[in-house]
């Protein structure tokens, strides 16, 4: 993950896009992408999904399905292909579904490229030192410590030990009763 300090942007030149998430907002993002940087832009889309999204330009790009890139030795395999490609530019879909979690964090950080997060909404914003607190205030939000869910998980994070030792006591009672009945 290249250009965290900086808060520069590189140009849109070299661009791969994650799609780990809504087809749909990718939908919406492509033709904005391509009617901005033109025929200079190179996108490239690493998918779990079958097809391709209507908006995507083949002749512009290519398509790299993570079903064909199985366990240890096929991940290394499309990392070592797309660090090939040099991005400038790594886009991922955080739209709290868990669709390639794994994949999608670990491309963004073995890519060279600045990341950029699509959310739910269609919003996107620069991981960068420049956006820390927007992207302090999303990590907090997805574990649920933002808002009116807070108190709600702060809770539950307190009373876990609690209820794994009663748990577990209760077990061990169980098992002593039959121990002692046989």
């Amino acid at each position: 993950m290249r250009f965290f300090l900086s808060k520069r942007v590189p140009p849109f030149d070299r661009v791969a896009i994650i799609e780990s998430g809504s087809r749909q907002l990718l939908e919406d993002l492509l033709p904005g992408l391509y009617e901005i940087y033109g025929e200079s832009m190179q996108l490239d889309l690493i998918t779990c999904y079958a097809g391709t999204p209507k908006a995507f330009r083949p002749e512009q790009g290519q398509v790299f399905r993570i079903t064909a890139y199985n366990g240890h030795a096929g991940r290394e395999q499309l990392v070592g292909e797309l660090k090939i490609r040099n991005y400038s530019i790594t886009g991922m879909i955080c739209s709290a579904e868990p669709i390639m979690t794994k994949w999608k964090w670990m491309l963004a950080f073995r890519l060279p490229g600045k990341v950029f997060l699509l959310n739910e909404n269609g919003d996107y914003f620069w991981i960068d030192r420049g956006h820390l607190d927007i992207l302090t205030h999303f990590a907090l939000f997805r574990l649920g410590l933002a808002g009116a869910g807070a108190v709600l998980t702060i809770g539950r994070i307190v009373l876990f030990p609690f209820s794994l030792l009663y748990l577990l006591a209760f077990a061990g009672m169980v098992h002593l009763r039959r121990k002692a009945r046989a």
